[in-house]
């Protein structure tokens, strides 16, 4: 009897791991999608992207589709200094931009924003930017000088014009209060004015999409779509005017105006609940603004660790990872930084160097390589799964501009240094995009401090151009 329980046990040992397995697949399934799940939800995208577009759908939808003012890639004839403001996260940057033709120089400097500013006053926000920009010129220099700003402002905003925008809701931790509903042109105009010691006017105000479009496009014709994968996600393209109908801008040449999806809000009408898992629900239930930009909470870099997290957390519960015993740290809610997905998806062998040095972080005392192999397998789900997510976003764009040859300019450090983030989109749009369509992924390299001077230089020439023709004119009569 005991040779025939011995045997038994054996067997039973031997299927531990497989069952194991099955029960550690069972709890991430949720995250493994179907091609049809990806095409189901890129037809939601078309959808929500003409209900932006429409004037008459536009006030109900969600995906709000601004026109950004920007209507031309530029020619290479732009030169002369500029100033550019970065301002969309927590570290913010001044930058220093000369442009000769295709020559571009830069020098920069990144200042913190401290938490207590971030969630203070609109007033001390943009007396804090105030203080650092009179910083940067006057180690430059530069405070008798008057200097052409370009001004990038990576949260939503509804455009009135190039060197106007509505701040319509904050996003990525930001909470200063008497901003939302204002023009923050105004208000960076407004702090300048009541330091009085710099001379500084706004000529442009941009998102990061169009920074990266814009940076791109410097050197690239065919760059048509801007992403930013970072701590947030959001898109911009070009669009023809006449399928603009919140458009009250000229119809002059070019008749094509860039787009400011802010596509993060995709899913703020539930129209993503299909594919939301617990991790995903739980994520957002404790996050600043519960009920909002569910597609960025699936996709950015903001929110991927904590999914990760989340899901480690439910393994070990269940006595599938780490023996069942955890730490504080990865008890915290936060505490699994998304550097830490890149990171541990770096391992390319059985050593697991990096995920091993990510658990010492974490304080996980024990910890076996088959629970290694589990947190690379959790991380790689939820990282491919944000990667496929934002390309059924980009194929939705290029299937709607329908242009043989397209580039998209990407930025942030989520696309920058995730090991397979490129590799994974490329192979999805290419499912998804109409057959003999063309396109490539490039490196958008400082798109937010670059392609603001760009479209500020673009502003200034065409306003420089516009004061001749008026002189030119004035002499004739």
């Amino acid at each position: 009897m005991g040779r025939e329980f011995q045997t038994v046990l054996a067997a039973l040992l031997k299927i531990l791991p497989d069952y194991e397995d099955m029960l550690v697949e069972n709890l991430v399934r949720p995250f493994i999608l179907k091609d049809e799940d990806y095409k189901r939800l890129m037809d939601i995208m078309l959808g929500e992207f003409n209900k932006g577009l429409g004037k008459e759908t536009n006030p109900t939808a969600k995906v709000k589709m601004y026109p950004t003012y920007v209507r031309d890639v530029p020619d290479g004839s732009e030169n002369g200094n500029f100033l550019a403001l970065d301002l969309g996260g927590t570290n913010f940057r001044v930058l220093l931009i000369n442009l000769n033709g295709q020559e571009v120089t830069m020098e920069s400097k990144i200042y913190l924003i401290p938490q207590h500013i971030m969630t203070g006053t609109g007033e001390q926000l943009f007396d804090h930017i105030a203080e650092c920009i009179h910083k940067f010129m006057s180690n430059h220099d530069l405070l008798k000088e008057k200097i052409p700003l370009g001004f990038t402002f990576s949260f939503p905003c509804k455009q009135i014009g190039l060197n106007h925008a509505i701040l319509t809701q904050w996003t990525k931790g930001f909470k200063c209060e008497g901003v939302e509903g204002e023009d923050v042109v105004r208000l960076l105009h407004e702090a300048i004015k009541r330091r009085g010691d710099i001379d500084v006017e706004c000529l442009a105000v941009i998102n990061d999409t169009v920074g990266a479009l814009m940076s791109c496009a410097h050197s690239d014709r065919d760059c048509a779509i801007g992403l930013i994968l970072g701590t947030g996600t959001n898109a911009c393209y070009i669009e023809k005017l006449e399928n603009v109908g919140l458009w009250d801008g000229d119809y002059n040449e070019p008749k094509q105006v860039m787009i400011n999806t802010e596509w993060g809000a995709l899913g703020d009408d539930g129209c993503l609940d299909f594919v939301k898992t617990e991790y995903d629900r739980q994520v957002d239930k404790h996050s600043i603004n519960p009920g909002r930009q569910i597609y960025e909470k699936m996709i950015s870099g903001m929110y991927m660790g904590e999914i990760v997290r989340l899901a480690l957390e439910k393994l070990r519960k269940h006595g599938l990872l780490f023996g069942g015993k955890g730490s504080e740290e990865l008890s915290t809610r936060g505490r699994f930084y998304t550097k830490y997905v890149s990171e541990i998806e770096s391992d390319v062998d059985d050593h697991f160097k990096n995920t091993k040095q990510v658990f010492e972080e974490l304080a996980l005392e024990k910890y076996s390589d088959e629970d290694c192999r589990i947190a690379q397998y959790v991380c790689s789900l939820v990282s491919t799964r944000a990667a496929f997510l934002a390309s059924v976003g980009v194929a939705a764009l290029l299937n709607k501009m329908d242009r043989q040859d397209v580039t998209v300019a990407v930025d942030g450090s989520l696309y920058r240094f995730h090991p397979h983030f490129h590799d994974l989109m490329v192979e999805k749009i290419q499912q998804l995009v109409k057959p003999g369509m063309k396109f490539k992924l490039m490196l958008s390299h400082d798109g937010s401090g670059k392609g603001a001077a760009i479209v500020t230089a673009v502003a200034n020439r065409l306003r420089e151009s516009e004061k001749e023709s008026i002189g030119e004119n004035g002499l004739e009569n």
